[in-house]
């Protein structure tokens, strides 16, 4: 008698996951260096919602795992029209400024590294950022989302 394969089909995530950075953090205690890892993780679902997520753990794995869920407590819902935004976008967060404007259609992303990285996740098409300030990419990345946040919808005639 044969013995039959058993198929295993993974579930399907409720989020897909992209890493934004993995960074060594040392702090000097009385009883020497304690290093740890910070992980910043984008998330995103396929229906316009993002979010980004921060930890600190003693290993990158942990750091990783506790970042994903950090994220899913701070998602951002928005609405695009036609592959961009409806309307131009400045928001503040900390020393970092960013405005997001709607582009044509084949201008593609035109932004820094980390508020490219959020928009790419986003199903966002076609859109230009310009940051002022600060060059954090944390802080940037922040900064984008609370944008998209702002985000009004359009009502569609």
């Amino acid at each position: 008698m044969a013995k039959q394969e058993e198929k295993f089909t993974e579930a399907k995530k409720e989020f897909e996951e992209v890493l934004l950075s993995v960074d060594k953090v040392t702090r000097v205690t009385a009883w020497g260096r304690q290093l740890r890892f910070r992980a910043a993780v984008v998330i995103w679902n396929w229906k316009w919602t993002v979010g980004l997520g921060l930890w600190k753990a003693w290993e990158v794995v942990v750091a990783i795992e506790k970042a994903i869920r950090d994220a899913k407590k701070n998602l951002v819902s928005f609405d695009i029209t036609d592959g961009s935004i409806a309307h131009e976008v400045k928001e503040k967060y900390k020393s970092s400024t960013i405005m997001l404007h709607p582009a044509s259609e084949w201008t593609w992303i035109i932004a820094g590294w980390a508020s490219r990285k959020l928009l790419s996740v986003s199903w966002i098409k076609n859109i230009l950022a310009k940051r002022y300030g600060c060059k954090n990419p944390i802080t940037n990345a922040r900064a984008t989302l609370k944008a998209l946040s702002s985000i009004k919808k359009v009502p569609v005639k």
